[in-house]
Formats: C-alpha cells, sequence, structure tokens
C-alpha cells in the first residue's frame, strides 16, 4: 500500500502540524510557508477535480473548468475508485460543514 511509503516521524510532524491550525488564515499562512503557490494550487486543484468527478461532471467539462490534465483528471478518478476514501470523507466533510 503507498500509504505505508509515507508513514514516519517527520510526516507525522507535518500532519500534526495541519492538524494543529485552527483558521483559513492559520491554513493560508501556514501553506505560503510550506509550499510553492503551485503547489498549493495543485492540491487545491485535485479536489476540485474530485468534487466534479463525484458531482458527475465529465472530463472535458473537468479540464475546462479547472485547466486540470485528463492526466490528472485520470489519477483522482482512480483513487475515488481504487483509494482510501479520503476525496469523498473530505468533501462530504466540506459539504456538511455548509449546510450548517
Amino acid at each position: 500500500m503507498q500509504i505505508d511509503k509515507l508513514r514516519g516521524r517527520e510526516t507525522d510532524q507535518l500532519f500534526q502540524a495541519i492538524l494543529s491550525l485552527e483558521t483559513i488564515e492559520e491554513c493560508y499562512q501556514f501553506f505560503d510557508d510550506l509550499c510553492t503557490v503551485n503547489e498549493i494550487q495543485s492540491l487545491s486543484q485535485r479536489l476540485e477535480v474530485a468534487r466534479m468527478l463525484e458531482e458527475g461532471y465529465t472530463y472535458q467539462k473537468i479540464e475546462m473548468e479547472t485547466g486540470a490534465s485528463t492526466a490528472t483528471i485520470s489519477r483522482v478518478k482512480r483513487c475515488l475508485n481504487y483509494g482510501n476514501d479520503s476525496y469523498q470523507m473530505a468533501l462530504a466533510r466540506i459539504k456538511n460543514k455548509k449546510a450548517k
């Protein structure tokens, strides 16, 4: 499993740091220091691709609206179908939080 390749003290520390963030503004500040603009945009794009795939959008529509390549869309689709269900979990939580 690919997730096992990630496990380790440094990765645990990173995830603990992310979990410690309390506001969107803290997230912006932390990720601005941690990542390049392109890295943040790529992560954001993948989550949006996942949302759109979950909602039944076509590859063509997703590519047009997000600028994601078909390779990226396919990778996200593969994760949705065969991954850890983490996209679905995160998107459901975001949706539930917005509904409140």
